[in-house]
């Protein structure tokens, strides 16, 4: 590449390239024919989803088309050709004159483990500089190993990314834009920076986290507007005192460094709301840091002593261990031979000791949502936590790494168990788990892992185990002592594995099942084995006899033995094909081989059928349906499933914020099984969302976490005149591909297999006011990306300005982030603050508001609570309108403050935008394909493209 880029400066070569790759670039094009689709859209030109984006750009060039002079937004991957690369940008200048925003990045392509690849340039042509409009240059995921010259001479330039590049340091020369008031550099290779640095006077947000800095230039305390400071995960073990001197920053982020010190006058701040020094060596701070809320220390040796005494000369100083706390926006973190110990933003913590890595590498993450395909569970286990997922899969350390899992505590603790289970080798495993208690209600399950994949944790019957060698051997079961398996000698010629798991049924359930008052069962035994299904000699099972019977006095005509072969449903009775030994208390007999065991005493003659139902009320969950209406918007629907005796305290608690009917009757769920919910008679689910599938909303039922959903809905009926009485039903399964009208076939049917389980009334009412919403709704009143019509501005206090009903709140029309991330809306908006309730000074500090504003907002709304949570939003969002990052930055904060409900579904909504941004770009001309014949391009004039 550096034999044509170094060229590209004499403009015979440059026209000479664009003229080869034109020509190529226009033989394509001939093969598409009339069917390719125009790739203008609006002043945006976007080429980086697609191959051959430089040979559409130069078509384009090449047919001088008249709409090139209006594009200000340029995107093209750099993961082309190289020498078509500098020829592709060699034309940029003169063809694209207005340009504006120049997005040249890699990572559209990903290696076999994920991981984003870095495109190929390394160079820009000196050309470039000449783009005098140039306000935005996004330069990440390619292989820059210095800044290309031009760009100090890019005056207008506002907002510069390098990051993830291989860049080992900055020009001095960097410091002549005088415009700059964004710089991102992470994810490079930086050791040390420009004193020139400083000149960058207005600059206002930069981050170089993840880079090698030792050091800070004492010139970074000149940057006088700088408002946001980023140096996470660096090697600085201190700061120059000039940083006291930064009178506008309001967010510091040092965590993960090796700081001994800081200094005492960054507390002092005027305009600071978050100082992060997590995971550092601080071992002492001066008593304001210990007492200001907006300081951040966690992970630090405070009040511990100094190490030992100093080693004799010479010897060489070992550096402590590093720890990292991982923030929402990262997915992935170095480890090296060295070790670390690792936070990630959803709390779960890594322990990777010295030497368990023979080299560095990068360990990626991802916190899955649970599903049937991602969450193994026996008959009677029960899920506790999300799936995390570890990257590379089956990576083998040299020393196994601690691993700590937070888990719902299970309800039933008796006779049961907590493991982190793993898959391992293409079938699932449990580790060997150890419980810890942080805090209330905050437990942590530890297990060592050797190797990475997915994780969770789940609750099972307590489990033994023993190696059956030939000589034999006696298992029994800690959770039931009477329970034992004898193992005779010559068993087994090779060792074999055995599993054993006892679970014990309710005598009052089996009555009330049976219609007998003395009917009985023993502990159902469930036994398994590796190696062949069967033993050379038969195997002694010990089992207690059913309670309230002794060997003494019962009638064997009564005393069934049950055998299941899983994944059999069906129980058999084997009593007469047995010896079955009576003792006071147990009954014995001996197997070949191993499968379920229940013993039943009981009046009735056909128990196989019976047994069934038993084994399946053992696994039924009881649970009632809810739905719930906001009563400041009807059209936010509350759907939830909860545990029978939940419900009373969950409603207590939601009846202030919403109203409804009364809960369904009881339902029986399994653990891990599928419902979905439709809106019926007349109303509609007002959005995509990627949990809905024809207007049904789908559900996976697990006892021990959240089964809610909010869902907004509409209707095209009149509401004006009278209101819209509809109903949410409820059913079992999967959503079918057809379902009948309202259902009513799967209504009809009451048995005890029944598909509908639920019906629930829904009311929508006359509406009494036509602005209550802008454009069409998405999963929180709006769709994605749609912007607000024109309204005044301002939050409070301007003639004209559209007040939302009930509130007195004046709402200014926001968009907070862009299409490509997707935006929030004032709606949006409204809900998350709707919800916040008491948590929302926490969510203020962590978006970065002084704790002098909080105390301002209490004062002016001291008798109103939703009027602080509001205020305290749309000020923030309108401050933040148009800035970058302002809608992760939203996230994180609900993250931080312990709010992952409303965080994951802010994810949701702008993860809806961004693919409707991608269906957008697609309905604009840019699916796969070559570029559009000249008449296209002449003879159509498309919209700007709306996400």
């Amino acid at each position: 590449m550096a034999a044509v880029v170094t060229e590209l400066e004499p403009e015979a070569a440059a026209a000479a390239a664009a003229e080869d790759a034109t020509r190529d670039g226009a033989e394509e094009a001939v093969d598409t024919g009339p069917r390719a689709p125009p790739l203008l859209a609006g002043n945006r030109l976007s080429l980086d989803l697609y191959p051959g984006g430089c040979h559409r750009l130069l078509h384009l060039c090449a047919q001088q088309s008249p709409q090139l002079l209006q594009v200000e937004f340029l995107r093209l991957s750099t993961h082309e050709d190289p020498g078509l690369l500098g020829a592709t940008l060699a034309q940029v200048p003169g063809r694209l004159p207005c340009l504006r925003s120049l997005v040249l990045k890699g990572g559209q392509r990903r290696d076999a483990l994920g991981a984003c690849l870095r495109g190929c340039l390394t160079l820009l042509p000196a050309g470039l500089s000449g783009l005098a409009r140039l306000a935005h240059l996004d330069l990440s995921f390619n292989s820059l190993e210095t800044l290309p010259a031009c760009i100090p001479q890019l005056r207008g330039l506002d907002a510069l990314l390098l990051s993830h590049n291989c860049l080992t340091e900055l020009p001095e020369a960097l410091g002549a834009l005088p415009a700059l008031t964004f710089l991102a550099v992470t994810h490079n290779r930086l050791q040390t920076l420009p004193t020139a640095l400083g000149a960058l006077s207005t600059l206002r947000r930069l981050d170089l986290s993840e880079n090698l800095l030792e050091t800070l230039p004492p010139e970074i305390g000149d940057l006088s507007s700088l408002a946001e400071l980023n140096l996470a995960s660096n090697r600085l073990q201190s700061l120059p005192a000039s940083l006291e001197g930064l009178l506008s920053l309001r967010l510091l982020f040092l965590y993960s460094n090796l700081l001994t010190s800081v200094p005492a006058g960054l507390v002092h701040l005027p305009l600071l709301a978050r100082l992060d020094l997590r995971g550092n060596q601080l071992r002492d701070v001066p008593p304001e840091f210990l007492d200001t809320p907006f300081v951040r220390l966690q992970g630090n040796p405070l009040g511990e002593a100094l190490p030992g005494p100093l080693s004799p000369p010479g010897t060489p100083v070992v550096p402590e261990m590093p720890r990292l706390f991982l923030t929402t926006d990262l997915d992935s973190f170095p480890v090296t031979p060295q070790g670390c110990s690792v936070t990630l933003a959803c709390g779960i913590r890594l322990h990777f000791p010295e030497g368990a890595a023979a080299s560095p590498i990068t360990i990626r993450y991802r916190l899955w949502p649970p599903e049937p395909r991602l969450v193994p569970l026996g008959p009677h286990d029960a899920l506790l936590s999300h799936v995390l997922e570890l990257q590379p899969h089956g990576m083998a350390f040299q020393q196994d790494v601690g691993l700590w899992l937070l888990f719902v505590p299970p309800r039933a603790q008796r006779c049961r168990e907590v493991v982190v289970r793993t898959l391992s080798e293409e079938s699932w495993t449990d580790l060997e788990t150890h419980l810890e208690e942080e805090a209330p209600k905050r437990f942590w399950a530890r297990c060592q892992v050797p190797h990475f994949s997915w994780f969770l944790v789940v609750s099972r019957p307590v489990s033994n185990s023993c190696l059956v060698p030939p000589e034999g051997t006696l298992l029994r079961s800690s959770g039931h002592p009477g329970v034992r398996v004898t193992f005779p000698q010559g068993a087994t010629e090779e060792p074999r594995r055995v599993r054993m798991q006892v679970v014990r049924m309710a005598g009052r359930e089996l009555r009330a099942l049976l219609g007998e008052p003395e009917a009985a069962v023993s502990p159902l035994l469930c036994l398994w084995q590796s190696g062949p299904p069967s033993f050379l000699r038969p195997v002694t099972v010990q089992l207690p006899l059913p309670p309230g019977v002794t060997g003494l006095s019962l009638d064997r005509s009564r005393l069934h033995l049950l055998y299941q072969a899983p994944p059999a449903a069906t129980w058999d009775d084997i009593t007469a094909q047995v010896a079955l030994e009576l003792t006071h208390l147990y009954a014995r007999f001996q197997v070949t081989h191993f499968s379920w065991y229940w013993l039943w005493y009981t009046t009735k003659n056909c128990v196989g059928g019976l047994a069934r139902k038993a084994w399946a009320r053992l696994r039924l969950h009881r649970v009632n349906l809810i739905a719930l209406q906001r009563r400041r918007d009807p059209e936010q629907v509350l759907l939830q499933c909860l545990p029978r005796n939940k419900v009373d305290a969950t409603l207590k608690r939601l009846l202030e914020r919403y109203r409804g009917p009364e809960p369904s009757d009881t339902v029986e769920l399994f653990e891990g099984e599928k419902f979905f919910a439709a809106f019926e008679r007349g109303i509609d689910v007002d959005a995509d969302r990627p949990d809905c599938v024809e207007g049904r909303i789908c559900f996976v039922f697990y006892s021990h976490l959240k089964n809610v959903k909010e869902v907004y809905v509409t209707t095209a009926l009149d509401r004006q005149a009278q209101a819209v009485r509809g109903q949410v039903s409820f059913y079992r399964g999967t959503v079918p591909t057809e379902v009948p009208e309202e259902a009513e076939a799967a209504r009809q049917k009451k048995g005890s297999d029944a598909l509908w389980m639920a019906t629930l009334p829904i009311k929508l009412p006359v509406r009494a006011w036509e602005g209550q919403r802008w454009g069409v709704r998405g999963p929180w009143g709006r769709s994605q990306g749609s912007p607000a019509p024109p309204l005044p501005q301002r939050l409070r206090g301007s003639e004209g300005t559209g007040q939302w009903p009930g509130t007195g709140l004046s709402l200014a029309p926001l968009n907070l982030g862009d299409a490509e991330s997707g935006f929030l809306t004032q709606s949006n908006l409204l809900s998350v603050a709707g919800r916040l309730g008491l948590d929302w000074p926490a969510v203020a500090l962590h978006l970065g508001l002084p704790y002098r504003e909080l105390q301002r907002i209490r004062l002016e709304f001291r008798d109103d609570l939703d009027g602080q949570i509001r205020h305290m939003l749309f000020s923030w969002a309108e401050r933040q309108a148009g800035r970058p990052g302002a809608t992760q930055l939203l996230v994180q904060a609900l993250e931080q403050s312990d709010r992952k409900d409303l965080a994951e579904e802010v994810q949701a909504v702008l993860e809806l935008g961004r693919q409707k941004y991608q269906a957008g770009i697609l309905r604009t001309g840019l699916a796969p394909g070559d570029p559009a014949p000249p008449s296209l391009l002449a003879s159509e004039s498309p919209e700007p493209a709306q996400a």
